[in-house]
């Protein structure tokens, strides 16, 4: 009697783990395609991605480098500077977008071109996005504003 007790918890032993090994691989496979990786212009072009590689670059909008096409498409530059690369988008850009702002775009790296499918700006006149506050702060070039 003792023996069939313990095969049946062994049993669901075996069929737990198996569950939650096939939970974990699912769940591992769903954040594949999720997940984005943030780079500041001098090391995109430090360590050149694939065209096929979607990641975020950000950085500050270098100043009077927007340019809004006639197709609605617009460019500009995101600088970490030091190195800046040209931004294609098309799209609504967010309100708070501006030259000299922070901003970080997601996309892919092709020809030389960054083409993004999104752009987030900053929020209000404190805020800077973290990956760019570290980046600046790495290079001796940030300036927390007071306040913060």
């Amino acid at each position: 009697m003792r023996t069939m007790k313990k095969r049946g918890r062994i049993q669901l032993l075996i069929v737990s783990s198996t569950l939650l090994l096939v939970a974990t691989i699912l769940i591992g496979y769903g954040f594949r395609e999720g997940i984005s990786y943030f780079r500041n212009p001098t090391e995109v072009l430090e360590d050149l991605p694939r065209p096929d590689e979607t990641f975020r670059v950000g950085g500050l909008v270098k100043p009077d480098s927007i340019k809004k096409n006639k197709d609605g498409t617009i460019e500009f530059e995101i600088s970490d500077l030091t190195t800046s690369i040209g931004v294609f988008y098309e799209g609504i850009l967010p309100d708070l977008f501006a030259e000299g702002q922070g901003a970080i775009a997601l996309g892919n790296y092709v020809d030389n071109v960054f083409i993004a499918t999104e752009i987030l700006a900053k929020h209000d006149e404190k805020y800077m996005p973290k990956e760019i506050a570290d980046t600046l702060k790495e290079q001796g070039l940030f300036k927390p504003i007071e306040g913060n």
